[in-house]
């Protein structure tokens, strides 16, 4: 392995300064932070500006904000990025953690349509497969993409649907029922299914999303009932957001803070 060059460590603790906050920064502020000497940071900062990495405030003098440089790095980087690919990558971290199945899956109008699927280390295990669609409230993964909807579109896909298709005597089968069970998901983040799209398993899901904060696939680990508890709802709700999390941040997403 080379030397690290301490100058581009320096510049990049820099740009990494603008994921913070409010994405601008001066000199003295970076300074401060970094508690770099007042002349590197100044060197760093005009050149990183004249290449595009930085863009000075008009409105503001010697204040900066990231320079569309960085815009197209960003772009470059997630024209790479495919959330199959790196669905199956993060749920076989996570079905190592855990020893269950795990699941990604986006949504298609009222259905779930698994993207990835990696089979659980035991010998009694869920049976499915990537690419088999489902009901969406039947799931965890589907409640948790059907509560993540804004809501005028959420009735728009619920407005046609009667008595909703029961795939097991615990499923949800009515409108109002679903708009409440998604009114506990919003509240608690991540959705539960309790053996209601197969009467011999349970499952947690948790919200993956891209770049731009968008709910976009969902993440889920499911247990067979002879390994439910709980207590093993609790670890692999955590084990569950921890994975959905990871995948949103290869997608590019970052919280607010």
């Amino acid at each position: 392995m080379g030397r690290r060059v301490p100058a581009v460590s320096r510049a990049l603790d820099i740009l990494e300064l603008f994921l913070e906050g409010d994405g601008t920064l001066s000199a003295p502020e970076i300074t401060r932070r970094l508690q770099l000497p007042r002349t590197t940071v100044h060197e760093l900062v005009t050149t990183l500006a004249a290449r595009g990495y930085l863009t000075p405030l008009p409105e503001q003098p010697g204040r900066y904000r990231p320079g569309v440089r960085l815009y197209q790095l960003g772009s470059r980087y997630a024209e790479q990025l495919d959330l199959a690919t790196e669905g199956d990558r993060v749920a076989r971290e996570v079905a190592g953690r855990c020893g269950e199945t795990v699941h990604v899956a986006i949504l298609e109008d009222t259905d779930v349509i698994y993207i990835a699927k990696v089979d659980s280390s035991h010998a009694v295990r869920m049976v499915s497969a990537a690419g088999r669609r489902l009901p969406a409230h039947c799931t965890a993964v589907g409640k948790m993409l059907l509560a993540s909807l804004p809501p005028a579109e959420l009735e728009t896909r619920l407005s046609p649907a009667g008595p909703l298709a029961a795939m097991t005597p615990n499923s949800i089968t009515s409108v109002p029922g679903l708009r409440t069970e998604l009114e506990r998901v919003r509240e608690r983040g991540t959705a539960v299914e309790h053996r209601e799209s197969n009467p011999d398993v349970s499952c947690v899901a948790a919200p993956v999303r891209d770049r731009s904060g968008r709910v976009v696939a969902a993440l889920s680990v499911s247990v067979p009932m002879i390994r439910w508890s709980e207590e093993r709802e609790a670890e692999l709700t955590e084990l569950t957001a921890g994975g959905a999390g990871e995948l949103s941040a290869r997608l590019g997403y970052r919280p607010r803070r």
